[in-house]
């Protein structure tokens, strides 16, 4: 385990305690997901807002603790791995600090304060021509009297079905390139004019299409400045791709460890099959695996709290593409190990294989990352 003080340590045994009393046995966390198709509980998520944990990073003068990087990440990945159903808080952590960095004051108390008492948070950037090449959308938002009147389809808008407050990023401007003229905008739920779409994936329930038609907003929804919000969406990329690492961290903790259960319990040809050198060497790769991992995304996250507004674009896209694709080897030769029981419902590493899966595409492609590492580099 990474070096921790004190009080990290009694953090990450109050999370964990809390996690093992409210999901520890699979017919609870069953219960609590709808049968795993509901990947976010609001009772559970109400829960971690009364114990303060959700503002772990919020600054104190909003509300929050004040602690930095290293212990959201401490209980990302703790709540990852014991797989408690808060789907809604990646979103939400990401999306609160672009307001607590580019909002109006009223924007921040409004926003960070529901945060805070468990109200889910959503941003909208991808568009369906508009995926991993963000600057190519055309969601218009254009000025009509003393407000601004939104037009177009956003989709894979995660959370948006139970978010409070959606963060927008639109195009105000085609003046200027690619990349300029684009603009965040703060989106109430239920607003008129804006239609929620859910769409089905292998996950449940957690993204959406959005139909903005004739959607006006006052003046004031405007997030930072106008024109800026590529800029803006750069300043939050360390932080976006620390809550994937961290969250894929702890999963693939959690498939390491059942599969060495597994191993060490289930019998063939008279011993366990976890002591037959082809399980044990795949065993030990995994789990040297694991813990450059570790290492790696505690270290970024160190870097980050040292300096909050350094851009570390090589070392948090490298965190987030460790991570994902860690994580999903270990689920996926989980399952090859595990056999049959990998497959089953049952036992859980199917749903482990399909969070993972997915990871490796959201909040920038591997490709992506990939190519945003290169490019630190020069070619």
């Amino acid at each position: 385990m990474t070096t921790l003080t004190d009080e990290q340590r009694d953090f990450v045994a109050a999370v964990t305690d809390f996690c093992r009393r409210e999901v520890g046995d699979r017919d609870r966390w069953l219960k609590l997901t709808d049968g795993g198709r509901e990947p976010h509980n609001a009772e559970l998520y109400a829960k971690l807002a009364e114990l303060g944990w959700l503002g772990v990073a919020v600054p104190e003068e909003y509300g929050g603790a004040g602690q930095g990087m290293v212990d959201l990440v401490l209980l990302l990945e703790t709540t990852a791995y014991w797989q408690l159903p808060i789907g809604g808080f990646a979103t939400s952590a990401i999306t609160a600090a672009s307001y607590q960095k580019f909002g109006s004051e009223q924007q921040k108390r409004r926003v960070l304060g529901d945060f805070l008492r468990g109200r889910v948070l959503a941003v909208s950037m991808s568009e369906p021509g508009a995926g991993s090449d963000v600057a190519g959308l055309t969601c218009k938002a254009e000025r009509h009297g003393d407000g601004w009147l939104v037009n177009g389809q956003k989709t894979w808008c995660s959370n948006a079905h139970i978010a409070d407050h959606i963060l927008l990023v639109a195009r105000t401007s085609t003046d200027g390139g690619r990349h300029d003229g684009l603009t965040m905008f703060s989106v109430p739920a239920g607003v008129d004019g804006l239609a929620v779409h859910g769409i089905e994936t292998m996950g449940g329930r957690e993204v959406n299409d959005l139909y903005f038609t004739d959607c006006l907003l006052p003046e004031d929804a405007v997030v930072g400045e106008v024109g800026q919000g590529w800029r803006q969406l750069m300043a939050g990329l360390n932080l976006e791709r620390m809550i994937l690492a961290a969250m894929m961290l702890g999963t693939a903790r959690r498939a390491f460890d059942d599969t060495v259960s597994y191993v060490s319990e289930r019998r063939q040809f008279g011993r366990p099959v976890g002591s037959f050198q082809a399980l044990r060497h795949r065993i030990a790769d995994h789990a040297t695996e694991l813990e450059c991992t570790r290492l790696l995304v505690y270290d970024v996250a160190r870097k980050i709290d040292e300096d909050p507004e350094r851009m570390l674009p090589r070392e948090a896209s490298m965190a987030k593409l460790k991570a994902t694709e860690v994580a999903k080897a270990m689920a996926l030769d989980g399952m090859q190990m595990m056999g049959g029981y990998g497959y089953a419902t049952e036992y859980g590493m199917e749903r482990l294989l399909r969070s993972t899966v997915v990871s490796t595409v959201y909040g920038g492609t591997s490709e992506i990352q990939r190519d945003i590492i290169g490019r630190t580099y020069g070619l």
